[in-house]
């Protein structure tokens, strides 16, 4: 009989290890799954639920129900660590005695800490998708089986908050869906997995929406117009000897518009004439300005442009006066960048040297000068580089003055009038704020 109860006791203490080693897995299961699910890629799984994969199908059911899965692999993962450190603690007091609990402490806490919990929350943090994908039937069919409980904890949970104002069923993100695409596509660029240009020709798609078109518009300072008064044959030279296709008409002054010319259209009119400029009328080929908000969106912009089947506007402030001109290629370099062609101006007015610093005409805009070197200059409050260290200093700098602020150094080199015509701008490592004279 004695061997028979030692017999008895022994399948006890097989059947206690077996249920404490499933218990162990189960537990690592549960925490795997949590971390998998819950870092898993959304845009991958919907790229691969829109292909038919059917794990991915599950995956992204289980996302939707979010906080029901949590709640199920939470249920799971404390029932079997009560299991598990219930049944050691039996097993090891059945062997050593009353401190045998003391020893199923110190064992549980090793084997949850670093099997149930470090060593598989590792491995879903390194492969999120891959371990959502493989699990994700698995896991399915643990939330079925929890969910009678959970939706018994679900409702007195939320019968806890009501009282305190807070309604777990709405759900807010903080970011806005354009801030998300703009925030995954930058960690995306850090991490290596997408290129600068991509990454800029994203942002720029996105940037429309925020931007007017006094932000890209050609500052009147800029625009190449020709006086309609001049004699045939000298306006004809000035068409020919602009890098431009259209160029805006004024006649008795530089604000009074009265048409655009187009180059194919003089051409045709002179074949017409035979090439005797002299009859040609440019006021009777011109064709009438577009004249446009400086506040109309970039966004609004291309559709007015791609709606009239144009793209030359002059833009206008609130007095009516011109401000600039805005082109269909401008807003495109918004998106993929600078768009240089064969009859383009090379000088860009930034200019690297060989010291590590950058001369910068005070006219480039800074999202072209962000765009160009990298940088992360606001462009909030300014829209060329003059203008943010005038909006910075407080004042009109004189020539010599340098100031430091966003991480940067800005020694003014030329000044004309009013206006800053050259900066050297050099990174600071420190980034210190800092003005001098």
């Amino acid at each position: 009989m004695h061997g028979a109860g030692d017999d008895g006791i022994d399948v006890n203490l097989w059947l206690a290890g077996v249920i404490v080693l499933v218990s162990v897995i189960l537990s690592a299961f549960f925490a795997g799954a949590e971390t998998a699910l819950t870092a898993a890629s959304r845009a991958r799984m919907h790229a691969l639920e829109t292909s038919g994969n059917r794990q991915a199908i599950i995956v992204n059911r289980l996302l939707s129900i979010r906080e029901r899965f949590i709640g199920a692999m939470l249920l799971g993962n404390q029932l079997v660590n009560i299991a598990a450190s219930a049944f050691t603690t039996s097993v090891l007091v059945a062997l050593a005695g009353h401190s045998g609990a003391i020893y199923a402490t110190a064992i549980m806490t090793v084997l949850i800490v670093v099997f149930a919990e470090v060593l598989p929350k590792t491995l879903a943090i390194k492969f999120p998708d891959r371990m959502s994908l493989l699990i994700a039937p698995l896991v399915n069919v643990f939330v079925m089986i929890f969910t009678p409980v959970l939706i018994a904890v679900e409702a007195f949970v939320h019968a806890l908050l009501m009282p305190f104002g807070v309604n777990v069923s709405e759900q807010k993100s903080i970011l806005s869906g354009h801030e998300e695409l703009k925030g995954t596509v930058d960690l995306l660029h850090k991490e290596g997995g997408v290129e600068r240009s991509d990454r800029d020709m994203f942002g720029g798609i996105l940037n429309l929406k925020e931007l007017e078109v006094s932000d890209v518009m050609i500052h009147r300072t800029k625009m190449r117009t020709i006086n309609a008064d001049l004699p045939p044959y000298e306006l004809v030279r000035e068409v020919l000897a602009s890098p431009y296709t259209r160029m805006p008409l004024w006649r008795e002054h530089p604000d009074n518009i009265i048409g655009v010319l187009h180059a194919k259209d003089l051409l045709r009119a002179l074949d017409t004439v035979g090439g005797d400029a002299r009859q040609v009328n440019v006021s009777d080929i011109a064709f009438d300005a577009w004249f446009v908000p400086d506040t109309t969106g970039v966004q609004d912009q291309l559709q007015a442009f791609l709606k009239r089947k144009s793209h030359f506007a002059l833009v206008v402030d609130e007095y009516g006066e011109v401000m600039g001109l805005v082109t269909l290629e401008d807003i495109l370099e918004e998106i993929v960048g600078d768009i240089k062609d064969e009859h383009d101006i090379a000088v860009q007015g930034v200019r690297p040297q060989r010291d590590g610093t950058v001369v910068v005409d005070g006219s480039v805009p800074i999202r072209d000068l962000n765009r160009v070197m990298g940088w992360t200059l606001p462009d909030e409050e300014a829209t060329t580089i003059a203008g943010l260290v005038i909006h910075e200093a407080r004042a009109i700098p004189e020539a010599g003055q340098v100031f430091t602020f966003h991480g940067f150094r800005f020694e003014v080199l030329r000044k004309i009038r009013n206006r800053i015509t050259s900066l050297r701008i050099t990174r600071v490592p420190g980034g210190e704020e800092e003005k001098e004279g």
